[in-house]
Protein backbone atom coordinates (compact mmCIF):
# COMPACT_ATOMS: atom_id res chain seq x y z
CA UNK A 1 0.00 0.00 0.00
CA UNK A 2 1.25 3.50 -0.75
CA UNK A 3 2.63 5.10 2.49
CA UNK A 4 1.34 8.60 1.62
CA UNK A 5 -2.18 7.43 0.91
CA UNK A 6 -4.88 9.22 2.98
CA UNK A 7 -6.15 5.84 4.20
CA UNK A 8 -2.95 5.50 6.26
CA UNK A 9 -3.75 8.63 8.24
CA UNK A 10 -7.35 7.53 8.71
CA UNK A 11 -6.36 4.05 9.86
CA UNK A 12 -3.67 5.30 12.22
CA UNK A 13 -6.17 7.60 13.90
CA UNK A 14 -8.09 4.51 15.01
CA UNK A 15 -4.98 2.95 16.54
CA UNK A 16 -4.33 5.80 18.97
CA UNK A 17 -4.09 4.82 22.62
CA UNK A 18 -7.55 4.93 24.18
CA UNK A 19 -6.00 6.16 27.44
CA UNK A 20 -5.19 9.50 25.80
CA UNK A 21 -8.79 10.64 25.77
CA UNK A 22 -7.94 14.24 26.67
CA UNK A 23 -5.52 14.59 23.77
CA UNK A 24 -7.10 15.74 20.52
CA UNK A 25 -4.60 15.14 17.69
CA UNK A 26 -4.54 17.66 14.88
CA UNK A 27 -5.96 16.47 11.59
CA UNK A 28 -3.51 16.24 8.70
CA UNK A 29 -4.19 18.32 5.63
CA UNK A 30 -4.06 15.21 3.42
CA UNK A 31 -6.94 13.49 5.21
CA UNK A 32 -10.17 15.52 4.84
CA UNK A 33 -12.12 12.34 5.61
CA UNK A 34 -12.08 13.20 9.33
CA UNK A 35 -14.04 16.40 8.83
CA UNK A 36 -16.44 14.80 6.39
CA UNK A 37 -17.21 11.88 8.68
CA UNK A 38 -18.46 14.24 11.37
CA UNK A 39 -21.15 15.50 9.00
CA UNK A 40 -22.36 12.08 7.86
CA UNK A 41 -24.94 9.76 9.36
CA UNK A 42 -25.70 6.20 8.34
CA UNK A 43 -29.33 5.34 9.06
CA UNK A 44 -30.87 1.94 8.43
CA UNK A 45 -33.86 1.78 6.10
CA UNK A 46 -35.35 -1.27 7.77
CA UNK A 47 -36.18 -1.73 11.50
CA UNK A 48 -33.39 -4.12 12.51
CA UNK A 49 -32.26 -2.94 15.94
CA UNK A 50 -32.70 -5.31 18.87
CA UNK A 51 -29.97 -4.52 21.43
CA UNK A 52 -30.33 -1.76 24.03
CA UNK A 53 -28.21 1.37 23.95
CA UNK A 54 -28.29 2.50 20.31
CA UNK A 55 -30.09 5.07 18.18
CA UNK A 56 -31.44 2.91 15.33
CA UNK A 57 -35.06 2.09 14.62
CA UNK A 58 -36.30 -1.15 16.15
CA UNK A 59 -39.13 -3.37 14.84
CA UNK A 60 -40.70 -3.04 18.30
CA UNK A 61 -43.18 -0.30 19.13
CA UNK A 62 -43.04 1.75 22.30
CA UNK A 63 -41.46 4.98 23.56
CA UNK A 64 -39.52 6.56 20.72
CA UNK A 65 -39.22 9.60 18.48
CA UNK A 66 -39.81 8.05 15.04
CA UNK A 67 -43.51 8.03 14.20
CA UNK A 68 -45.17 4.74 13.25
CA UNK A 69 -48.95 5.14 13.20
CA UNK A 70 -52.03 6.43 14.99
CA UNK A 71 -54.69 3.90 15.91
CA UNK A 72 -57.64 3.52 18.22
CA UNK A 73 -56.98 2.67 21.86
CA UNK A 74 -57.48 -0.96 22.79
CA UNK A 75 -57.75 -2.50 26.26
CA UNK A 76 -54.28 -3.27 27.56
CA UNK A 77 -52.50 -0.41 25.74
CA UNK A 78 -50.28 1.97 27.67
CA UNK A 79 -52.34 5.11 28.37
CA UNK A 80 -49.16 7.22 28.36
CA UNK A 81 -49.09 7.00 24.56
CA UNK A 82 -52.59 8.44 24.05
CA UNK A 83 -52.59 11.51 21.79
CA UNK A 84 -55.14 13.73 23.54
CA UNK A 85 -55.38 16.31 20.73
CA UNK A 86 -56.41 13.71 18.16
CA UNK A 87 -58.57 11.93 20.73
CA UNK A 88 -60.50 15.17 21.37
CA UNK A 89 -61.25 15.61 17.66
CA UNK A 90 -62.17 11.98 17.10
CA UNK A 91 -64.24 11.66 20.29
CA UNK A 92 -62.46 8.39 21.13
CA UNK A 93 -59.06 7.56 22.62
CA UNK A 94 -56.35 7.45 19.91
CA UNK A 95 -52.88 6.02 20.43
CA UNK A 96 -49.71 7.41 18.83
CA UNK A 97 -47.10 4.70 18.28
CA UNK A 98 -43.40 5.13 17.59
CA UNK A 99 -40.43 2.87 16.99
CA UNK A 100 -38.18 2.04 19.93
CA UNK A 101 -34.59 3.23 19.52
CA UNK A 102 -32.05 0.48 20.01
CA UNK A 103 -28.76 -0.79 18.57
CA UNK A 104 -28.43 -3.05 15.53
CA UNK A 105 -25.94 -5.71 14.46
CA UNK A 106 -23.74 -4.86 11.48
CA UNK A 107 -21.84 -7.58 9.63
CA UNK A 108 -19.05 -6.93 7.13
CA UNK A 109 -18.54 -9.76 4.63
CA UNK A 110 -15.07 -9.00 3.25
CA UNK A 111 -13.60 -10.70 0.19
CA UNK A 112 -9.89 -11.56 0.66
CA UNK A 113 -9.52 -13.49 -2.59
CA UNK A 114 -6.58 -13.04 -4.94
CA UNK A 115 -8.60 -10.91 -7.37
CA UNK A 116 -8.95 -8.19 -4.71
CA UNK A 117 -5.15 -7.98 -4.28
CA UNK A 118 -4.79 -6.20 -7.60
CA UNK A 119 -5.09 -2.63 -8.78
CA UNK A 120 -3.72 -0.26 -11.41
CA UNK A 121 -4.70 3.17 -10.01
CA UNK A 122 -4.06 4.66 -6.56
CA UNK A 123 -4.11 1.40 -4.60
CA UNK A 124 -5.18 -2.23 -4.61
CA UNK A 125 -8.86 -3.16 -4.53
CA UNK A 126 -8.40 -4.72 -1.09
CA UNK A 127 -6.80 -1.51 0.18
CA UNK A 128 -9.83 0.42 -1.01
CA UNK A 129 -12.06 -2.16 0.70
CA UNK A 130 -10.24 -1.63 4.01
CA UNK A 131 -10.55 2.13 3.60
CA UNK A 132 -14.31 1.80 3.08
CA UNK A 133 -14.61 -0.61 5.99
CA UNK A 134 -12.84 1.91 8.24
CA UNK A 135 -15.15 4.74 7.20
CA UNK A 136 -18.33 2.69 7.46
CA UNK A 137 -17.22 1.21 10.78
CA UNK A 138 -16.73 4.63 12.33
CA UNK A 139 -20.12 5.86 11.13
CA UNK A 140 -22.05 2.80 12.27
CA UNK A 141 -20.11 2.49 15.53
CA UNK A 142 -21.00 6.07 16.36
CA UNK A 143 -24.69 5.11 16.58
CA UNK A 144 -23.93 2.42 19.15
CA UNK A 145 -24.28 -0.52 16.75
CA UNK A 146 -22.48 -3.85 17.20
CA UNK A 147 -19.91 -4.55 14.46
CA UNK A 148 -18.86 -8.01 13.30
CA UNK A 149 -17.11 -9.46 10.27
CA UNK A 150 -16.89 -12.60 8.19
CA UNK A 151 -13.76 -12.86 6.04
CA UNK A 152 -13.80 -15.21 3.07
CA UNK A 153 -11.93 -16.24 -0.06
CA UNK A 154 -11.86 -19.84 -1.30
CA UNK A 155 -13.87 -20.55 1.87
CA UNK A 156 -14.85 -18.61 4.99
CA UNK A 157 -11.53 -17.70 6.62
CA UNK A 158 -12.44 -16.04 9.92
CA UNK A 159 -15.47 -14.90 11.88
CA UNK A 160 -15.31 -11.93 14.26
CA UNK A 161 -18.43 -11.82 16.48
CA UNK A 162 -20.21 -8.46 16.67
CA UNK A 163 -19.44 -6.16 19.58
CA UNK A 164 -19.72 -2.48 20.35
CA UNK A 165 -17.07 0.15 20.93
CA UNK A 166 -14.13 1.86 19.29
CA UNK A 167 -11.67 -0.65 20.73
CA UNK A 168 -13.54 -3.52 19.06
CA UNK A 169 -13.46 -1.67 15.74
CA UNK A 170 -9.70 -1.29 16.09
CA UNK A 171 -9.25 -4.99 16.81
CA UNK A 172 -11.45 -5.90 13.86
CA UNK A 173 -9.41 -3.79 11.44
CA UNK A 174 -6.13 -5.09 12.85
CA UNK A 175 -7.33 -8.67 12.41
CA UNK A 176 -8.16 -7.98 8.77
CA UNK A 177 -4.74 -6.43 8.21
CA UNK A 178 -3.05 -9.45 9.75
CA UNK A 179 -4.87 -11.84 7.41
CA UNK A 180 -4.02 -9.62 4.46
CA UNK A 181 -0.32 -9.68 5.25
CA UNK A 182 0.00 -13.42 5.79
CA UNK A 183 2.66 -15.12 3.68
CA UNK A 184 0.25 -17.97 3.00
CA UNK A 185 -2.49 -15.81 1.59
CA UNK A 186 -6.01 -17.21 2.02
CA UNK A 187 -6.94 -15.85 -1.42
CA UNK A 188 -5.29 -18.60 -3.46
CA UNK A 189 -8.06 -20.16 -5.56
CA UNK A 190 -11.46 -19.13 -6.85
CA UNK A 191 -13.85 -17.11 -4.72
CA UNK A 192 -16.68 -19.10 -3.14
CA UNK A 193 -19.30 -16.43 -2.56
CA UNK A 194 -22.06 -19.00 -2.03
CA UNK A 195 -20.22 -20.57 0.93
CA UNK A 196 -19.68 -17.13 2.48
CA UNK A 197 -23.35 -16.14 2.17
CA UNK A 198 -24.51 -19.50 3.50
CA UNK A 199 -22.13 -19.26 6.46
CA UNK A 200 -23.25 -15.71 7.18
CA UNK A 201 -26.88 -16.75 7.27
CA UNK A 202 -26.02 -19.50 9.74
CA UNK A 203 -24.02 -17.34 12.18
CA UNK A 204 -26.26 -14.24 12.18
CA UNK A 205 -28.90 -14.99 14.79
CA UNK A 206 -30.49 -11.52 14.80
CA UNK A 207 -31.65 -9.26 12.01
CA UNK A 208 -28.69 -7.20 10.84
CA UNK A 209 -27.25 -4.82 8.30
CA UNK A 210 -25.03 -6.93 6.03
CA UNK A 211 -22.36 -5.14 3.97
CA UNK A 212 -20.76 -7.41 1.35
CA UNK A 213 -17.44 -5.97 0.17
CA UNK A 214 -16.25 -7.87 -2.90
CA UNK A 215 -15.45 -7.51 -6.60
CA UNK A 216 -18.10 -10.19 -7.25
CA UNK A 217 -15.75 -12.03 -9.61
CA UNK A 218 -17.18 -15.34 -8.50
CA UNK A 219 -18.86 -18.33 -10.11
CA UNK A 220 -22.55 -17.98 -10.89
CA UNK A 221 -25.10 -19.36 -8.48
CA UNK A 222 -24.70 -16.96 -5.55
CA UNK A 223 -27.96 -15.16 -6.35
CA UNK A 224 -30.10 -17.74 -4.56
CA UNK A 225 -28.06 -17.53 -1.35
CA UNK A 226 -28.18 -13.73 -1.47
CA UNK A 227 -31.94 -13.77 -1.98
CA UNK A 228 -32.40 -15.84 1.17
CA UNK A 229 -30.16 -13.43 3.08
CA UNK A 230 -32.14 -10.34 2.03
CA UNK A 231 -35.41 -11.83 3.23
CA UNK A 232 -34.37 -11.23 6.84
CA UNK A 233 -31.53 -8.73 6.66
CA UNK A 234 -30.79 -5.39 5.02
CA UNK A 235 -28.02 -6.08 2.50
CA UNK A 236 -25.66 -3.65 0.77
CA UNK A 237 -23.31 -4.94 -1.92
CA UNK A 238 -20.10 -2.90 -2.16
CA UNK A 239 -18.45 -3.72 -5.47
CA UNK A 240 -14.70 -3.18 -5.80
CA UNK A 241 -13.67 -1.86 -9.21
CA UNK A 242 -10.53 -0.92 -11.10
CA UNK A 243 -10.50 1.29 -14.24
CA UNK A 244 -8.73 -1.41 -16.27
CA UNK A 245 -11.60 -3.82 -15.66
CA UNK A 246 -13.87 -1.71 -17.84
CA UNK A 247 -11.48 -0.40 -20.47
CA UNK A 248 -8.60 -2.28 -22.08
CA UNK A 249 -5.70 0.09 -23.00
CA UNK A 250 -3.76 -0.08 -26.24
CA UNK A 251 -0.38 -1.33 -24.96
CA UNK A 252 0.50 -3.89 -27.61
CA UNK A 253 0.95 -7.61 -26.97
CA UNK A 254 0.34 -8.55 -23.34
CA UNK A 255 -0.19 -11.70 -21.30
CA UNK A 256 -3.20 -11.58 -18.99
CA UNK A 257 -3.30 -13.90 -15.99
CA UNK A 258 -6.19 -14.84 -13.74
CA UNK A 259 -4.87 -14.23 -10.18
CA UNK A 260 -7.17 -16.89 -8.72
CA UNK A 261 -6.70 -19.77 -11.18
CA UNK A 262 -3.33 -18.89 -12.75
CA UNK A 263 -4.68 -19.26 -16.30
CA UNK A 264 -2.96 -17.05 -18.85
CA UNK A 265 -4.18 -15.50 -22.08
CA UNK A 266 -2.07 -13.87 -24.80
CA UNK A 267 -3.86 -10.73 -26.08
CA UNK A 268 -3.15 -8.21 -28.81
CA UNK A 269 -4.50 -4.96 -27.36
CA UNK A 270 -3.81 -3.04 -30.58
CA UNK A 271 -6.97 -4.59 -32.05
CA UNK A 272 -9.66 -1.92 -31.77
CA UNK A 273 -12.47 -4.45 -32.21
CA UNK A 274 -11.08 -6.49 -29.32
CA UNK A 275 -11.04 -3.45 -27.06
CA UNK A 276 -14.62 -2.61 -28.02
CA UNK A 277 -15.80 -6.15 -27.30
CA UNK A 278 -13.98 -6.03 -23.97
CA UNK A 279 -15.72 -2.76 -23.05
CA UNK A 280 -19.12 -4.09 -24.06
CA UNK A 281 -18.58 -7.29 -22.08
CA UNK A 282 -17.60 -5.27 -19.00
CA UNK A 283 -20.68 -3.07 -19.37
CA UNK A 284 -22.94 -6.10 -19.72
CA UNK A 285 -21.34 -7.65 -16.64
CA UNK A 286 -22.10 -4.52 -14.62
CA UNK A 287 -25.69 -4.36 -15.85
CA UNK A 288 -26.22 -8.04 -15.09
CA UNK A 289 -24.79 -7.65 -11.59
CA UNK A 290 -27.01 -4.64 -10.94
CA UNK A 291 -30.08 -6.53 -12.16
CA UNK A 292 -29.24 -9.56 -10.00
CA UNK A 293 -28.81 -7.41 -6.89
CA UNK A 294 -32.09 -5.56 -7.49
CA UNK A 295 -33.88 -8.86 -8.01
CA UNK A 296 -32.42 -10.19 -4.75
CA UNK A 297 -33.38 -7.02 -2.86
CA UNK A 298 -29.86 -5.68 -2.21
CA UNK A 299 -28.46 -2.19 -2.77
CA UNK A 300 -25.35 -1.59 -4.88
CA UNK A 301 -22.46 0.71 -3.99
CA UNK A 302 -19.45 0.79 -6.31
CA UNK A 303 -16.02 2.02 -5.20
CA UNK A 304 -13.02 2.25 -7.47
CA UNK A 305 -9.28 2.24 -6.95
CA UNK A 306 -8.98 5.61 -8.74
CA UNK A 307 -11.24 7.48 -6.27
CA UNK A 308 -11.21 7.72 -2.49
CA UNK A 309 -13.99 5.74 -0.83
CA UNK A 310 -15.31 8.78 1.03
CA UNK A 311 -16.70 10.28 -2.19
CA UNK A 312 -18.64 7.17 -3.16
CA UNK A 313 -19.87 6.77 0.41
CA UNK A 314 -21.19 10.35 0.54
CA UNK A 315 -23.17 9.92 -2.69
CA UNK A 316 -24.58 6.62 -1.45
CA UNK A 317 -25.67 8.01 1.92
CA UNK A 318 -27.25 11.05 0.28
CA UNK A 319 -29.33 8.74 -1.91
CA UNK A 320 -30.37 6.70 1.13
CA UNK A 321 -31.29 9.88 3.03
CA UNK A 322 -33.49 10.99 0.12
CA UNK A 323 -35.20 7.61 0.14
CA UNK A 324 -35.75 7.78 3.89
CA UNK A 325 -37.17 11.32 3.69
CA UNK A 326 -39.56 10.17 0.97
CA UNK A 327 -40.79 7.36 3.20
CA UNK A 328 -41.14 9.71 6.16
CA UNK A 329 -43.21 12.15 4.11
CA UNK A 330 -45.43 9.29 3.01
CA UNK A 331 -45.99 8.36 6.66
CA UNK A 332 -46.84 11.96 7.52
CA UNK A 333 -49.31 12.08 4.64
CA UNK A 334 -50.99 8.90 5.85
CA UNK A 335 -51.13 10.31 9.39
CA UNK A 336 -52.70 13.55 8.11
CA UNK A 337 -55.26 11.53 6.17
CA UNK A 338 -56.05 9.59 9.33
CA UNK A 339 -56.59 12.82 11.24
CA UNK A 340 -58.95 14.03 8.53
CA UNK A 341 -60.94 10.82 8.67
CA UNK A 342 -61.47 10.96 12.42
CA UNK A 343 -62.72 14.52 12.54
Amino acid sequence: MWPDHPFFNLFKSLLLDDEEEDVQPSLPQSAPSHQLLRRLDWHLLRPLASSLGGSERSPFLGPGVEFSEIRAYQPGDDIRFIDWNISARSEQPMLREAYVERAADVWFLLDLSASTRWGTADCLKLDRALEFMTLAGQLLNRAGNRLGALLFAVKPVAIIPPAVGQLHLQRLLVRVRQLQQLDEQPGAGTTDLVAALTKAQAVMRRRALVIIISDFLAAAGWQGALGKLTQRHEVIAVRLLDPREGCLPDVGLVTLEDPETGQQLFVDTTDARLRDRFMQAARQQTEQLRADLVKCGAELLQISTDEEAIGSLIRFLQARRTCKLHKSRSQVTLAASAKGDVR
